[in-house]
């Protein structure tokens, strides 16, 4: 199987959002995102939007293809996180070796409701 590297410039930054202070790690490429995709394949996406990264998840390939096949499906990991943030949107990054890399914003949800995909 062939190995999946991408390399992007990250700055980071400390943002306020809905009063909080937080963390962030934003993207030096802008991304379209789709709005309430099924599964990895059903990602239509538009825009073009700056990504801030607020937390990454990595997983194992069997623990993405699970999560990729079924973006609709409830996950406490995401519940209260994303937002849309200036241009951008605040997501989770998830990846796994081999796959590509997805940005979720649940928008306060928890599932992904826009998701981009990168490779």
């Amino acid at each position: 199987m062939k190995t999946m590297t991408i390399t992007i410039d990250r700055k980071p930054l400390t943002i306020t959002f809905d009063g909080q202070e937080m963390q962030v790690e934003e993207l030096s490429i802008r991304l379209p995102f789709g709005r309430k995709p099924a599964d990895i394949t059903d990602i239509a996406a538009t825009g073009d939007y700056v990504v801030y990264v607020t937390e990454t998840r990595e997983m194992e390939t069997e623990e993405f293809d699970s999560f990729a096949k079924n973006l609709s499906k409830s996950r406490d990991w995401l519940k209260g996180k994303g937002g849309y943030f200036m241009l951008g949107r605040l997501c989770v990054e998830v990846h796994a070796p081999g796959r590509p890399y997805l940005f979720i914003d649940p928008s306060g949800g928890d599932y992904p409701r826009y998701v981009a995909r990168l490779g």
